[in-house]
């Protein structure tokens, strides 16, 4: 099978390609190869190397910087998958496209988790941006998964780096303790889409991040518990956090929870994010023994 996988030189791409690599032909590029943005060299590529399948992850994904950073945020997110959708059509290719979280206004009760039919209320540059890709892939091409994810990390700059450096460092820090959701590794998102992929499953839209739901406070006392840090984690609010750090933020969603219900009853097995977060520690040499 022939695979094009853009963005590929980005941390889910990395675990999309370690997936799929055996057995499969995957045609790899990134903006420097194909430009998803220009419409007439995305057809070109497509129509020229006709693969069997195209994934998606290229993205504009600095959600603070997407607020000012005009209409790259738009054609990036937007008018590229567009633009992959119609090429894909054009080959009867089926499309597997990365979104997110922040389609949802993220206000929902915390009792409460987004199913993938709720309503759409995107209150950032970025996730407006990318409820725009979906609503172009709808619009373009009846052959696609849109597999919304959220809180990733994996190979490359991500949070539980960045906490295991910081605690190494530190004393003690301040952790957002007011937004829920699922950490998700790129690992186990890429399994999902090779899953989907072999097994055939429905086209159309599902939720794809690891089981279970805590709050980026949690998350980081279980990185260090895991990791054997020794550091003072202090649960703040929000908007403590945002006045404490003196910045300028996007709003976050206060509950990024995804139901994984659509996904599951296709047969697909969805790791714990505990269970997860252990085997990422083992993969960069920081569980504790």
């Amino acid at each position: 099978m022939k695979i094009l996988i853009t963005g590929a030189n980005g941390m889910l791409a990395k675990s999309v390609r370690k997936r799929l690599e055996k057995g499969n032909e995957l045609i790899c590029t990134d903006v420097s190869d194909l430009d998803i943005t220009d419409s007439n060299a995305v057809m070109e590529f497509v129509t020229k190397t006709k693969p069997d399948y195209i994934i998606n992850c290229a993205a504009y994904t600095a959600v603070d910087k997407a607020e000012e950073a005009g209409e790259i945020v738009e054609k990036i997110n937007a008018e590229g998958p567009g633009n992959l959708a119609k090429a894909a059509k054009a080959v009867d290719a089926p499309l597997v496209h990365i979104s997110t979280d922040y389609v949802f206004g993220g206000d929902l009760d915390i009792e409460k988790v987004y199913k993938e039919d709720d309503p759409k209320a995107p209150v950032t540059v970025y996730g407006i941006t990318k409820l725009h890709g979906e609503e172009r892939i709808q619009a373009n091409t009846e052959k696609y998964y849109i597999f919304r994810t959220a809180w990733l990390y994996g190979d490359g700059n991500n949070f539980v780096r960045t906490m295991l450096k910081l605690g190494d460092s530190k004393d003690e820090l301040n952790v957002v303790s007011d937004q829920h959701g699922s950490p998700t590794y790129t690992e186990d998102l890429a399994n999902i889409i090779g899953e989907a992929i072999e097994k055939k499953i429905p086209f159309g839209v599902y939720h794809a991040t690891n089981e279970g739901f805590t709050t980026w406070y949690d998350f980081t006392k279980a990185i260090f518990e895991y990791s054997g840090t020794i550091c003072q984690v202090n649960p703040v609010t929000t908007e403590e956090y945002i006045e404490m750090m003196k910045i300028t933020q996007a709003k976050r969603p206060k509950n990024s929870q995804l139901s994984k219900e659509k996904l599951k009853a296709q047969g697909i097995q969805i790791p714990d994010w505990e269970e997860a977060l252990k085997r990422y520690l083992i993969a960069e040499g920081k569980l504790a023994n």
